[in-house]
């Protein structure tokens, strides 16, 4: 009866906040159109991601024409400079939407996550310099994810999320082909153009159509009301991360796995244009069939596997895959090793739900949102780091080209001996190998996670913790701390 009792109260009170937040006011001006839902969100990061997709070609030329000499380590530093930066300003950002609302933030982090796009033909140099200190609001996901929780229940909450990662997935699937395409029939000068004017549909869909998620009765009643230190320390959920036995393992399998998989996103797509010969039409051909792969990994697979073999079985089969597609992509010299490493990509893509999934599973229901805030501060870490390491790794192992591979349209002869005088070397991708090393690490570690347990970190800590970085109007739920599997930072 006092379940059934604040079901009912719950209900009443979102009908209350659906109701005010039709028509918001803010100095007797409407706020959006519509009341706040999941679609508004989704709809946000679809063009976000779908400008940027358009880019992936274009964006590679131009490193490439840009950094002709240490190419690779350039865009190792740019992505590691722009993870980094998303990494510690995130906490600060979210605990800002907190105090002055979501819309706000969404339009914000969109603006600058998009304001390098326009530069690539009017300025390389100012195009990657702008991406470098653009990570400071590339934390949309963040803030879009704040938004679902304002606005759903508990149980909703894990498949808004699938949604809107879902959406993300889907973007990056249609729109990297559209781009080469495009570059291919009418020039980068239309693709540069046309991701522009997505970015500023996507600005001005916030501006018109998005209404504000966070109930003005949540909101403090000045806006200079005190940000904390604690919750704008992006090291907060770190430092918990030795208390408990179980918890540093389950990090720690996190951080060995995902530090190779963060610098291979970051550099992959550039490695298969320049070294591998890929033309612009195959990367967007790969891009796709490996996000369609994940996705059916991620959802069909991953659900058989966690009933067939269990939580800890599935992780680390997952590890196992990744260490077969990064030794296949650090050995392979052929196109056909590519596009076979990459089906076995899309299993190794089921780990981090399976990491995710176990935490729920195992941990205290009122440590989850900790727990998992441990697991997404290693994730942005990583992020930071990953993309530096790899750039650096191709550097000291002088894995460069001189040349851009001659157009596709011409005859592929230079393509072949640019090609080939990469070969000299036994190892054609070193970061790779030392990528498969990592995560054969981090799966000598899983094998000590125990398949069932109660993590547990110091009550007095994870208190203080909640109190300062959760929302008081949207409890966390089992999962809410997941991450997509492409994140801002890897665009």
């Amino acid at each position: 009866m006092t379940q059934a009792g604040k079901k009912k109260k719950r209900a009443v009170n979102r009908s209350i906040m659906l109701a005010k937040k039709i028509i918001i006011k803010d100095g007797g001006t409407p706020q959006g159109i519509g009341s706040p839902s999941v679609y508004h969100a989704v709809i946000v990061i679809f063009l976000e991601f779908f400008a940027w997709g358009l880019l992936t070609a274009p964006t590679l030329v131009v490193l490439h024409e840009t950094f002709p000499k240490h190419t690779f380590l350039m865009n190792g530093l740019i992505q590691g400079v722009k993870g980094l930066l998303s990494f510690l300003s995130a906490p600060l950002i979210g605990a800002l939407s907190d105090v002055w609302g979501r819309k706000s933030f969404l339009l914000l982090t969109v603006f600058f996550t998009c304001a390098p796009i326009p530069l690539m033909k009017i300025s390389p140099w100012w195009y990657f310099a702008v991406i470098s200190v653009s990570g400071v609001f590339a934390v949309t996901f963040s803030v879009v994810f704040a938004y679902v929780a304002d606005i759903t229940q508990e149980h909703e909450r894990s498949m808004a999320y699938g949604l809107v990662s879902a959406t993300f997935a889907a973007s990056l699937v249609t729109s990297p082909a559209i781009g080469a395409y495009l570059g291919r029939a009418y020039g980068d000068s239309l693709v540069v153009v046309l991701a522009t004017a997505i970015a500023l549909l996507d600005i001005c869909f916030i501006l018109v159509a998005v209404p504000e998620s966070l109930p003005e009765k949540m909101r403090p009643a000045s806006w200079g009301a005190p940000i904390s230190w604690e919750q704008a320390d992006p090291f907060a959920s770190l430092k918990k991360v030795g208390q408990d036995s179980i918890v540093l393992l389950i990090c720690i399998t996190v951080f060995l796995s995902y530090l190779p998989e963060a610098g291979q996103y970051s550099s992959f797509f550039l490695y298969l244009r320049q070294i591998m010969g890929f033309s612009s039409e195959s990367v967007a051909a790969f891009i796709a069939v490996l996000g369609i792969l994940s996705i059916i990994a991620q959802t069909i697979v991953l659900s058989l596997l966690m009933r067939s073999i269990g939580n800890k079985n599935t992780i680390l089969l997952g590890l196992g895959f990744q260490i077969l597609q990064l030794a296949w992509y650090g050995f392979g010299s052929e196109p056909w090793m590519m596009w076979a490493a990459g089906a076995v990509a899309a299993m190794s893509s089921i780990t981090f739900p399976a990491v995710s999934a176990l935490v729920s599973r195992t941990a205290d229901a009122d440590q989850q949102g900790v727990v998992q805030g441990m697991i997404t501060g290693i994730r942005g870490l990583c992020n930071g780091l990953g993309p530096a390491l790899y750039g650096f790794i191709f550097f000291i192992f002088h894995v460069e080209l001189n040349e851009l591979p001659v157009p596709e349209s011409s005859s592929g002869g230079s393509v072949v001996v640019q090609y080939h005088l990469q070969q000299n070397s036994i190892i054609p991708g070193p970061p790779f190998l030392f990528g498969a090393c990592s995560v054969l690490l981090a799966l000598l570690v899983a094998l000590f996670i125990p398949e069932h347990t109660n993590l547990t970190v110091r009550s007095s800590n994870w208190k203080k913790h909640c109190g300062s970085h959760g929302h008081p109007h949207s409890p966390q739920a089992p999962g809410e701390a997941k991450e997509p599997l492409l994140q801002d930072t890897n665009v």
